[in-house]
């Protein structure tokens, strides 16, 4: 890892088209000569929450970053297709709901984008949807996976990964208007936010309103709940894993409980766990170099078993 006083070369926010009707938003950060990382991030999220500095930090310790924003988030294309608060409630309750879109699509959005960059594979680093998605697709192309960490994510078996229904009902509660929506994220990280490393409301309000300015939309989000909530048990998938894996999971992850963490762990072979004190379900700034070391080491463990 060099030097944090050494520059990284960041460019500007470019676009993919990885499907006729998908474009995503995408920046790099680093040497295009280095080991590509992809970072996916979770639901409702833009490119914007994988934070500039963790992602110079990874460049510096020797990956060339791609974060976007996923389809339905940010300056991304928006999906199609309505979902219902009717539609969400029965699907969380395990009733059969058509989604308009599903995690593997998805996944596909992320290859599409891999294919657009020349790439024939890549690291791949997701939170909480996110990890959901680097699972999704880790199972259908392993190939292209080098290594995977999935950081507060979870399998989709349901006895796993829960999340209160309180939560599920505050992801609903939101008006419309930007001042509606940055009362209702600072709402929602007061209750799933890391108790041991704690956020000021000023700092939860500017990442709130900066969102809301990059480009959100309830139907987009809604969509990608459908997504979530509709989502396959991978853990067959997981079992037959030949990709290097970590997980990270914070032990005071009210969103995604533990035991998802957990699962995703015990499913693949040979997979990192790594449980986090005081961490509920964000990534703060204190846990910065433990997120970009253990990104790094799982990716030299990917070389270790090419080389086997």
């Amino acid at each position: 890892m060099t030097s944090s006083a050494t520059p990284v070369t960041v460019s500007e926010e470019l676009f993919a088209p990885v499907s006729p009707d998908i474009e995503l938003c995408y920046q790099t950060f680093g040497d295009p000569a280095d080991e590509p990382l992809v970072l996916v991030m979770g639901l409702g999220g833009p490119m914007t929450w994988w934070d500039p500095e963790l992602c110079e930090m990874l460049a510096r310790a020797g990956f060339h970053v791609v974060r976007f924003d996923n389809r339905d988030a940010g300056r991304s294309s928006r999906g199609k297709g309505r979902v219902t608060r009717t539609m969400l409630v029965r699907a969380f309750a395990g009733l059969p709901v058509r989604a308009p879109y599903t995690l593997d699509d998805m996944a596909g959005d992320v290859f599409g984008l891999l294919d657009h960059l020349g790439l024939e594979s890549a690291h791949v680093a997701g939170v909480s949807m996110g990890g959901m998605i680097a699972q999704a697709m880790a199972i259908a192309h392993p190939a292209r996976v080098r290594s995977m960490t999935s950081i507060m994510s979870t399998t989709g078996r349901r006895t796993v990964g829960w999340q209160h229904p309180v939560l599920f009902r505050n992801l609903l509660a939101r008006g419309s208007g930007r001042a509606a929506y940055i009362q209702s994220n600072v709402a929602t990280w007061k209750l799933i936010g890391s108790p041991g490393y704690p956020t000021t409301r000023e700092a939860t309000e500017k990442r709130a309103a900066e969102t809301y300015d990059r480009g959100v939309t309830l139907a987009g989000m809604t969509r990608q709940m459908a997504a979530i909530v509709t989502q396959p048990d991978r853990t067959p998938g997981l079992r037959a894993l030949p990709v290097p894996t970590a997980v990270v999971h914070g032990l005071a992850d009210r969103m995604v409980h533990v035991s998802g963490g957990r699962a995703t762990a015990a499913a693949v072979p040979g997979a990192e766990l790594l449980l986090v004190d005081g961490m509920g379900h964000d990534m703060p700034p204190a846990l910065f170099e433990t997120f970009a070391q253990t990104i790094r080491r799982n990716a030299d463990r990917a070389g270790t078993d090419r080389s086997a």
